[in-house]
């Protein structure tokens, strides 16, 4: 990732984070929509489960700007998700749930350079978490 594209990154997750709740929400039904093989895997209380997506991305989002310090977090994030029976498959389908959300929450400042960051950002994570709980990396498909 660019600098540039970590500053956009983390500018339009500031636009989010007034309707965190709603986009969590709205996350969620796109993922179960899109892949309801998925929701099984989620058993505990969703509402909570909503509150750790947005305070997950908060973190990683802060920590672009230095993302040897998120690193270890996102490797334990992705072992504890070997055990919730996440596959690397999901992986995918999940950051196309997240870009779907975001463009929708952003609305016209969803720009091409914003979608092209924030693929960038999920793609870096999720390559190093895929090759973190597996040992291989899986190209995002």
């Amino acid at each position: 990732m660019t600098p540039d594209q970590v500053t956009l990154v983390q500018q339009t997750f500031a636009q989010v984070v007034p309707v965190a709740d709603k986009a969590a929400e709205t996350f969620y039904r796109q993922l179960f929509d899109v892949a309801p093989a998925v929701k099984p895997l989620f058993r505990g209380d969703m509402t909570e489960q909503r509150h750790k997506l947005m305070a997950t991305l908060a973190v990683v989002v802060r920590g672009l700007s230095d993302l040897p310090s998120i690193l270890p977090a996102a490797s334990a994030l992705a072992k504890r998700h070997v055990d919730y029976g996440a596959k690397p498959e999901h992986y995918p389908v999940v950051g196309e749930a997240l870009l779907w959300t975001l463009a929708r929450a952003l609305g016209p400042r969803w720009t091409p350079e914003v979608a092209l960051a924030w693929t960038a950002a999920y793609t870096t994570l999720s390559d190093f978490m895929i090759e973190a709980a597996y040992g291989r990396p899986q190209a995002a498909e």
